[in-house]
């Protein structure tokens, strides 16, 4: 919006310092040969690296290592460990595209995270009782139901807009608790599950209804429905309300899905004031299976910026 093993203990896995060292064999084969970077790095078993949670990169995140064509990115992610990768943007991309993708990720053996099924910053929506509201957010739904289906996805993103500066706030929740259920029936039968996701309204999103995660967790207690839980941020609960850990526990029945990015910057772990060894140990603690995606930018570009991401990633997974 805008509202993702074992490193040196396991005998298949590269170190930080042997990862930079082949990294950089793989350029020098790519500038020697001229041929796809994806075809020069060496293909090993889906999952080799056995990270321990499933963090989910994003199309595009290892273009410099696995070039720009999707599958190549895709098999890339496999090859260094990655069980999951997440596309926001997923609705948007044609079907065949889709469909490709699906294949690869089945093939594998890779998860989907939550793709975004709506998330309009700018409108007042969930916190109204507009039949108009309700009509667009069927047809996102169902168009979402549609997608999930097509590419073997369990959750879609909902962010529930804008708050209304003229109606006392606990009206506007009850109304997005409605507009939940109604959204959470057309996902049910389909078993597909809704994740709302609260934003931090200091530095990327005021003006946005939900914020926090003891907000969150009210609200879907009160849908009380399979099919609508919580993508904890951690990035944007860090911001706007810290106690990291202790809201994970306290909401953890109506939690779903994991965003990550350090804070401040948004870029990978290692790089802010967050602890992810810590959190990313408590999860895998608490039995965690889901997707832990990767939602955040590198703190230096190009390949460099890769490498580091990645090492920063294995250096969090040794717990």
């Amino acid at each position: 919006m805008s509202k993702t093993q074992k490193q040196a203990k396991n005998s298949g896995t590269l170190s930080r310092r042997q990862f930079i060292g082949s990294a950089a064999v793989s350029t020098a084969m790519l500038s020697a040969t001229g041929v796809n970077a994806a075809a020069a790095l060496p293909r090993s078993s889906p999952n080799a690296a056995g990270f321990k949670l499933k963090y989910a990169p994003y199309l595009d995140m290892f273009e410099n290592h696995a070039g720009k064509d999707p599958i190549d990115q895709v098999k890339f992610m496999a090859d260094q460990g990655f069980r999951a990768m997440f596309d926001n943007g997923l609705m948007n991309k044609p079907v065949p595209e889709q469909e490709k993708l699906a294949k690869t990720m089945d093939r594998l053996g890779m998860t989907w995270g939550p793709f975004v099924a709506y998330a309009d910053f700018k409108v007042n929506s969930f916190v109204t009782r507009d039949p108009e509201i309700r009509e667009m957010l069927k047809k996102r739904l169902t168009e979402a139901v549609a997608v999930a289906k097509r590419v073997n996805c369990r959750w879609t993103l909902v962010v529930p807009g804008r708050f209304d500066e003229g109606l006392e706030w606990d009206y506007q929740t009850a109304n997005v608790i409605d507009n939940l259920k109604f959204c959470a029936e057309i996902c049910e039968a389909a078993g597909l599950i809704i994740v709302i996701e609260p934003l931090n309204a200091w530095s990327n999103h005021p003006g946005l209804f939900l914020t926090k995660i003891p907000q969150a967790y009210q609200i879907c207690r009160s849908v009380a429905s399979p099919s609508c839980k919580i993508v904890n941020d951690i990035y944007h609960q860090q911001i706007q309300e810290g106690n990291l850990i202790p809201n994970i526990d306290l909401a953890w029945d109506e939690i779903a899905a994991f965003h990550v990015g350090d804070n401040p910057g948004r870029k990978e772990p290692t790089t802010g004031e967050i602890n992810y060894r810590n959190i990313f140990k408590h999860l895998h603690g608490k039995g965690y299976d889901g997707v832990v995606c990767m939602e955040h930018g590198k703190s230096k570009s190009g390949l460099e910026g890769e490498k580091a991401l990645l090492s920063a990633y294995r250096e969090c997974d040794d717990f």
